[in-house]
């Protein structure tokens, strides 16, 4: 099996919207963040909210793109269909084949190759494929090593470490490109991961007490493309927590060739016992 293997980058995606602009956005709907109807029987003033955290913090997601291609071979009969009872026999290519109920049969072997593709998103977090974490891509980022992150840190922002490894991420991908083929050799197998990036996107995250009922609510920014959510949370736990760089270990050929379900991308099945192709 030939195997290649892409390099693993980790990309820091740039904010478009900064920490400020975030904050007084937030402050003019903080009420939201309590629930639509709370705010329109309540209707609270300013003064009953006070801002009591907020964070600045980058969150990461995998992206995995593998391809792969398998090339086989098998045995064949085709069935030829004449054009009436008067046709004894038909010459091909120099070779005589006689004539059975206004047919012929003719055995030969099938090249074969087919092709394969496994492309997703996934929270870095939880595992969950997120389709909707390829906006991001299309957003300007820079090349990044953990030093860099931990530069980041040191900023005050809170870098949250993936809980998921890159072996883990390609071998998922992998095993979703193991075909069945109906082949009596397998005469090529290429597997290629073209892609391996760990996204860091970056959120704000503000928290509101509302005063008088003492609740508290939690708001995100989207540093992108400036959308809000209101059910969102903090993740002061991971502001300590470093990043295992065994999860974002580059890869290489013989790894990714150890993650292959059975050591094989294409398995071989038998033919059918009906096995002829009419023509």
């Amino acid at each position: 099996m030939q195997v290649t293997v892409a390099e693993l980058r980790i990309l820091a995606l740039e904010e478009q919207h900064s920490m400020d602009r975030a904050e007084g956005l937030a402050w003019a709907r903080k009420a939201d963040a309590f629930g639509a109807l709370t705010r329109l029987f309540s209707r609270p003033r300013d003064e009953d909210f006070e801002l009591i955290y907020k964070e600045r913090r980058y969150q990461p997601f995998w992206h995995v793109a593998c391809n792969a291609y398998y090339g086989y071979e098998r045995r064949g009969e085709y069935q030829i269909t004449l054009r009436g009872p008067e046709v004894q026999s038909v010459t091909i290519q120099g070779a005589d084949y006689d004539a059975q109920n206004a047919s012929i049969s003719l055995s030969g072997v099938e090249h074969c190759r087919e092709s394969a593709r496994a492309e997703f998103y996934v929270d870095a977090l939880t595992g969950a494929k997120e389709p909707a974490l390829a906006e991001y891509a299309n957003y300007p980022s820079q090349t990044a090593s953990l030093q860099d992150l931990n530069a980041l840190r040191s900023e005050g922002v809170l870098v949250v470490p993936p809980q998921l490894a890159s072996t883990g991420i390609v071998r998922e991908a992998i095993g979703g490109l193991v075909r069945r083929v109906v082949a009596d050799e397998i005469t090529e197998e290429v597997l290629e991961v073209q892609r391996l990036d760990l996204y860091y996107r970056p959120v704000y995250a503000f928290q509101y007490r509302w005063i008088s009922k003492e609740r508290e609510a939690f708001m995100e920014y989207d540093a992108l493309n400036g959308k809000f959510t209101t059910d969102g949370k903090s993740f002061q736990e991971y502001a300590e927590a470093p990043i295992d760089a065994e999860l974002v270990a580059d890869l290489d050929a013989e790894t990714v060739s150890q993650l292959v379900p059975g050591g094989q991308l294409a398995v071989k099945t038998e033919a059918p016992s009906s096995g002829k192709r009419r023509g």
